[in-house]
C-alpha cells in the first residue's frame, strides 16, 4: 500500500478528482446526458428538463465547469454549455491507466 497516497491525494490526481466528484451527483449525470453529440445549450435549455431550481441548476452547473466537465461561453445575456470531451476524456483516461499499470 502506498501510504501517502492514502493521507494526501499527489496534486496530479486532484483534476481527476474534481472530475470524478463532478460526475458523482445524480443531477449533473442527467444533465451531462442531456447533451447531443456537438451540442451546446443554455441554462433556459437544461432548466426546461430538470425538476431543479434555477439556483440550484446554477451550482451544479458551476461545480461542472469549476471541474472542467463543462465550458460555458457568453452570448448576450444567454450562458451556453458544452461537453469539454478533450478534458473529460483525458481525466478519465488517467484513472484507466492508473487501475492499468495495477494490473
Amino acid at each position: 500500500m502506498k501510504s501517502t497516497r492514502a493521507r494526501k491525494l499527489p496534486k496530479a490526481w486532484l483534476q481527476v478528482s474534481r472530475v470524478c466528484v463532478a460526475l458523482g451527483d445524480a443531477h449533473r449525470q442527467r444533465v451531462l446526458l442531456l447533451f447531443e453529440p456537438g451540442e451546446r445549450l443554455s441554462i433556459r435549455e437544461i432548466l426546461g428538463t430538470s425538476p431543479l431550481s434555477r439556483t440550484a441548476l446554477s451550482h451544479h452547473l458551476r461545480v461542472m465547469r469549476e471541474a472542467g466537465v463543462l465550458s460555458s461561453e457568453k452570448v448576450g445575456k444567454e450562458v451556453f454549455y458544452r461537453i469539454d470531451k478533450s478534458y473529460v476524456r483525458a481525466q478519465l483516461a488517467a484513472v484507466i491507466d492508473y487501475i492499468d499499470d495495477q494490473l
